[in-house]
This record gives structure tokens, sequence and C-alpha cells, in this order.
């Protein structure tokens, strides 16, 4: 089996601030690097997290960007998930840079998940799940959000017109979006 690189810090609030300024450091960079002269992203939005959390051995977050909102889930310890051929740490660090990897099968909260490996230097290996992939639409984060948020409670509303329960399918509270650990950081700047 391969295995994963992780990014290195523990499981504390003081952490949890660095995991976060990491990824948006990271994001930025991207950003400046791939996406700054690109027509169909929007270049008003900035890159921000919300929703932190610890679920068993991942933390997860969603992350906007001026060209996603997605779900990120960053391994605490190697999730003992099959690295695809080409994904190693060492291939990828010469590798040219690639949005999402390859499609990954995801057990988490009882429930299957789907999500796209990815890896840099910086974070390690982790898994990212687009959300909402065109960006042009919003003027604000907050309107991204709430979009999102619209299809959670479409979502939910059906869940319990079938009278089904999943776990994973309990989102993010309205409380959660704005949570503490909300960082931002201007593209622009």
């Amino acid at each position: 089996m391969s295995s994963w690189q992780l990014l290195d810090y523990e499981k504390t609030e003081k952490d949890d601030e660095q995991v976060v300024n990491c990824v948006i450091e990271v994001f930025t960079e991207l950003y400046r690097t791939y996406f700054v002269n690109e027509l169909l992203v929007n270049h008003n939005l900035p890159i921000e997290i919300r929703a932190f959390r610890h679920t068993d051995i991942w933390r997860i977050f969603l992350l906007l960007t001026p060209w996603t909102l997605a779900r990120l889930f960053l391994p605490e310890r190697d999730p003992g998930i099959e690295i695809p051929s080409g994904w190693q740490a060492e291939e990828r660090a010469t590798a040219p840079f690639t949005v999402i990897g390859p499609a990954i099968p995801l057990d988490i909260l009882g429930g299957k998940e789907q999500a796209h490996l990815n890896y840099h230097p910086k974070l390690g290996h982790y898994l990212i799940q687009p959300l909402i992939q065109s960006m042009e639409q919003f003027n604000k984060p907050e309107d991204a959000f709430n979009a999102w948020n619209e299809v959670i409670k479409i979502r939910n509303r059906v869940i319990e017109e079938q009278k089904r329960r999943c776990d994973w399918h309990q989102e993010v509270s309205r409380r959660e979006f704005f949570a503490k650990l909300r960082r931002r950081a201007s593209v622009t700047e």
C-alpha cells in the first residue's frame, strides 16, 4: 500500500488555526500561479474557510476560492486508502499542477462518498470534493455559501420525506458557517 504524506499538525485549537492559515496560504499561491488570468474565475471572491471540524481521522472544512466551493478532507493519520500510481509525493513533486486528481471512494460516518485525491508539498495528500464549480454568479462569499445552504435544505427535505437518515448528510449548521476558525484571504491584495 502506498503511504500518504500528511500535514504535520496536532489536534489542538492553536494547531487548527495553523492548518487553516497554511491552507489559505497554499490556495492563495495556487490562485496567483494558475488562476489569476483565467476568464472563468470570479476574481472578486476571496479564499475563505468555514465549518472547520474534526471527524474520525479527518480535518474537514469548506473552502471557497475564486474557482470553486469545495469540501476538503485533510487526513490526521494515514487513512489506509490506496494511492494510485503517479500520485506518490515524490511523483507529484515534479508533476504539473492538477486541479483535481483521481476519484477515490471514501467511507465516512457510515456513508459512502467520493472525493478526488490531490497533493501539495505544503499540505501533503488530501481529498477534495467540489461542491460548486462555477463561481461567476456570486458577488460575495455569502452568496456562494447561501447557494450551497439551499442545496442542503432541499436534500434534507427529500431525505426527511423519504424517512431516511444519513449522518454524513447532516450538514454543517448555519452557526458553523460563521465559526471562529473562519479565515479569509483576499486574492487581489
